[in-house]
């Protein structure tokens, strides 16, 4: 797994290639919060566009970072998922609580 995460105006996109499952969680949870917890931005951006695989606690990571991102004020995006990575959210209910947008 690897996780880009860039900073552009208010804005900060989190790009993650590979897999986010058990393996890589702990990495990729640790580097996500030590960004939001630095803060000067307005929107969060998970681009998945690259994402090849998420499990249950792919779930679990975003959930833990929706709700510190919420905390935050910032408006939360989840961009490019492929299709079994669409199908995932989708079935987890995340798309009720984070918007999809194309980038």
């Amino acid at each position: 797994m690897q996780l880009d995460i860039v900073s552009s105006g208010d804005t900060v996109v989190a790009k993650l290639d590979g897999e986010l499952d058990e393996h890589t969680a702990v990495a990729v949870r640790e580097k996500l919060d030590k960004r939001i917890s630095v803060g000067g931005f307005r929107n969060f951006v998970f681009d998945f566009s690259h994402l090849k695989f998420m499990d249950s606690t792919g779930i679990g990571i975003l959930l833990g970072r929706y709700k510190n991102l919420k905390r935050a004020g910032a408006g939360i995006y989840i961009s490019s998922p492929n299709p079994h990575v669409d199908k995932i959210l989708s079935l987890a209910g995340i798309y009720r609580i984070i918007q999809k947008i194309n980038l």
